[in-house]
């Protein structure tokens, strides 16, 4: 795993030129009388913190050219992590105030004020606030009894001692930077108007206030935007009644990933007096803290004491682009790439310096001005338009309506000297003046714009870009020899390396898969070896045969022995190179493969847990709780979603039931058996409609003989939530109607409870009444719109993993036609 978010500042500690006056009994308070000075720090109780005055340090490589050159020089009043060799600061008092007299820094001083306030005095004049509590309200009395504690929380109190119990005048957590601590609060009260943001910071070495803010809304909605211009880019909820519902969401997701399992609790408090957010610490042990990072992104780190370094768990959004004009104007931002930023053709970075230390708000800039066109005098322009294909297009165009031609789009732009770029779409003519900002690369998995934007520039880099074009043909050449001869070498030695070796199996790399390691060519003697010539069978499919191996370094696999497959070699080895692509965390992953003689052969990660089927209705079922199946269903419509919408072509899975969701050690879901039809090719229909027991989850399509799109798949997925809100293979019950009106199928008894808003007799008893009666009914919406007979009228499964994530709801859904004919004339 990546390191996560890590502020590159060193503290440097001076050595004060005169003797210092804090010698507090307590060595986490500042009375009155007593000063912090530079090279002084007041250090929680327990240790983890530590406060006082710090500066920050660029990396070695941070380019002369960079706005931040003095940042040396600037000093400021922090919380860092006290016994982490990174040093990590977690809130900063003047972050838009540093103290830069460096001359006078030994005398620049931290106490508290004759008023009762906590305050920075500048050394140079000594007068001079920089910065203060700013209490309001402050009794004589409470004057005389003020100190400042750091607490174990690592919150800066300021109280006052008027009575037997503490007063709390002043709180850092009140005023937060960019860290969210476990008991800090995302929101607001009620009675003072106080509003708690967190606010990104500029740079790494810049803990000014930044670009991105995350905050909870008056009207209940917790919220995601850029600080200057508040355009939100995330947001749960537009009502407060929604706001509950967030928390079990990010609780289920902390429980499903086993890194962040039992760390923290987060919490919703809504009262007279205060709502907010916030999380509890469970293991006191562990180094936690959220962070609104410098890309907009909110990221959970945790400190790693077998690596040394901060540890990413969780990213929210998941793509840096999200964010709003995240790297300024005149770039394109792409999720896949890194750097995520990218200057526009002929466009170089605005700041250098500035972008290696995380700052791209700054944007790219012209390489060549434009030739303008004088209007009045009619002259052309000799600019061009470079395309930028793939991309989402900038906010705000101005639509041109005369423009009812591409040329005459064209000319529109060039005759404005202000027009920057245009698009012309659906015989539609956008032109757009000024800065480009926010503007997105498809990344096939949140953004899937095909729009194309035409970006003006001078004659002179058309010339550059045909020169780069033409260089780049001659660069492969030079890489591609390279790679061959290369290639050839290490072909060499590996024959060499097989000759000598003699052990069980051996692996050869394919195309370049991008998953790190390659699929595995397996002989089918090893695979033979591996499964005690396949005696232990796990299940048996449409596809084929499934068994049991162990390889000679101890790793679990499951070996699919394929019936229907018959291509040539080449063709399989194109096949498995193209599956081998697909990684999702809620898809079994591709090992490897073996094509020998009619032999063919597909190698996967084992599943601990086996195939849902056998939770469910197994002849020994385990009962799965409610949490667990809910975590299932998420999964697989994530799995599933990701198959639809994010692969580079659209993949249908077509035979999605229990027995194709198979359950790792932590029970987390993975789809099995996707991209079979390109392996069984024609007879992929008559495998999917005579395996026994498929047909309970074919949607009509199936049997009308029209054209299959991926609402196929949703309509499975609707048959396998009422099993496992049911507990019971209800897909295969007969449709009965008694003399007194019952219906028995399932499905039209769902559908019937859900809206008689009943649908409590639905769960599976062995739940003995334990579970969300709130997610039991939205799941049961979400089948009901899965099963429709109209395929139009089933959502996405995009749509239904919002829908599962309490991101949208959903109404009531009708009765489909055909169950509607069961049950007509019976009620």
């Amino acid at each position: 795993m990546l390191p996560l978010y890590t502020l590159l500042g060193t503290l440097v500690l001076f050595s004060p030129q005169h003797a210092s006056c804090f010698a507090a009994a307590n060595h986490d308070t500042l009375t009155v009388g007593q000063e912090l000075s530079v090279g002084d720090k007041l250090v929680s109780r327990n240790g983890k913190f530590a406060v006082g005055f710090l500066t920050f340090q660029s990396g070695p490589s941070t380019s002369s050219k960079s706005s931040n050159t003095t940042a040396s020089t600037r000093w400021y009043l922090g919380i860092w992590y006290n016994k982490i060799p990174v040093f990590t600061t977690v809130w900063v008092a003047n972050r838009d105030n540093p103290i830069t007299h460096h001359a006078q820094l030994s005398l620049t001083q931290l106490k508290i004020s004759g008023d009762g306030n906590l305050v920075i005095l500048d050394g140079a004049t000594k007068s001079r606030i920089i910065w203060s509590t700013a209490i309001i309200n402050s009794t004589e009395t409470g004057r005389l009894n003020t100190s400042a504690v750091l607490l174990n929380s690592g919150n800066l109190v300021v109280i006052t001692e008027n009575s037997s119990n503490p007063v709390t005048l002043w709180q850092s957590f009140d005023y937060p930077t960019d860290v969210v601590l476990p008991g800090a609060k995302i929101g607001w009260n009620k009675v003072t108007g106080l509003t708690r943001q967190y606010i990104s910071r500029k740079s790494m070495i810049d803990p000014g206030t930044g670009s991105f803010c995350t905050e909870l809304q008056i009207n209940g909605a917790l919220v995601h935007r850029s600080w200057n211009t508040s355009n939100v880019f995330w947001s749960w909820g537009t009502v407060r009644s929604s706001a509950p519902k967030l928390v079990p969401l990010l609780q289920s997701l902390l429980d499903i990933n086993p890194e962040t399992r039992g760390l923290i609790r987060p919490d919703y408090i809504n009262n007279s007096e205060e709502e907010y957010y916030n999380y509890t610490l469970l293991n006191e042990s562990i180094y936690i803290f959220y962070v609104h990072d410098i890309s907009g992104q909110t990221k959970l780190n945790v400190w790693s004491q077998a690596k040394q370094s901060w540890q990413t768990l969780y990213t929210h959004p998941i793509s840096p682009c999200t964010a709003y004009a995240t790297c300024g104007p005149f770039t394109v931002c792409s999720g896949n790439s890194n750097p995520f930023c990218g200057c526009m053709e002929s466009f170089s970075q605005k700041s250098p310096g500035d972008w290696e230390l995380g700052d791209h708000t700054g944007g790219c800039v012209r390489d060549t001005p434009l030739d303008c066109t004088d209007t009045k005098n009619k002259t052309s322009s000799t600019d061009i338009f470079h395309p930028i294909a793939h991309v989402t297009l900038p906010n705000n165009p101005e639509i041109i309506k005369d423009a009812t031609t591409q040329s005459k789009c064209i000319e529109a732009c060039l005759s404005y000297c202000p027009c920057t770029a245009y698009s012309y779409n659906n015989s539609i003519c956008s032109i757009w003046n000024g800065d480009l900002v926010d503007v997105k690369k498809n990344d096939g998995t949140e953004n899937n714009s095909e729009d194309v934007l035409y970006l003006r520039l001078a004659a002179i880099d058309l010339e550059k870009l045909r020169k780069n074009t033409k260089r780049k043909p001659v660069a492969r050449v030079i890489v591609v020899t390279s790679i061959i001869t290369f290639g050839s070498l290490m072909l060499i030695m590996l024959l060499l390396l097989m000759w000598r070796n003699k052990s069980k199996w051996y692996r050869v790399g394919l195309r370049d898969s991008q998953c790190g390691g390659g699929i595995i060519t397996f002989r089918y003697s090893d695979l033979n070896h591996a499964t005690r010539s396949f005696s232990e069978k796990l299940g048996t499919g449409g596809f084929g045969s499934v068994f049991k191996g162990v390889l000679s370094d101890q790793t679990t696999i499951a070996v699919k022995r394929l019936d229907g497959a018959r291509q040539g070699e080449k063709q399989f080895r194109a096949e498995v190179s193209s599956i081998g692509l697909i990684q999702h965390i809620n898809l079994v992953r591709l090992i490897g493969f073996c094509c020998e003689g009619d032999n063919r052969l597909l190698v996967y990660e084992h599943m601990l847990n086996g195939s849902l089927d056998a939770h469910l209705f197994g002849s020994k079922p385990s009962v799965l709780d409610w949490n667990a199946r809910y975590q299932i269903a998420m999964g697989v419509a994530r799995g599933l979603s990701y198959l639809h919408h994010s692969c580079r072509e659209c993949i249908i899975h077509c035979d999605i039931k229990p027995e194709n969701i198979l359950l790792d050690a932590s029970f987390i879901p993975k789809i099995a058996d996707f991209g079979m039809a390109a392996f069984v090719g024609r007879d992929f229909s008559r495998v999917l409609t005579t395996l026994r027991g498929t047909a309970g989850y074919l949607a009509p399509e199936w049997l009308s003989g029209v054209a299959i799109t991926p609402k196929v798949d949703v309509y499975s997925f609707g048959m396998v939530l009422l099993e496992i809100i049911s507990g019971k293979r209800k897909t295969h019950e007969q449709v009965y109607i008694g003399s007194n009106h019952h219906v028995a199928y399932f499905p039209v008894q769902a559908i019937l409870k859900l809206q008689a808003g009943d649908v409590n007799s639905l769960v599976d008893p062995q739940l003995h009444g334990d579970f969300d009666l709130a997610e039991v009914e939205r799941v049961c919406k979400v089948a009901c719109w899965c099963i429709q007979d109209d395929e139009s009228d089933r959502p996405t499964m995009g749509e239904l993993v919002q829908v599962l994530e309490g991101l949208q709801e959903l109404d009531v859904p009708p009765m489909p036609r055909l169950l509607a004919a069961i049950t007509h004339g019976i009620l």
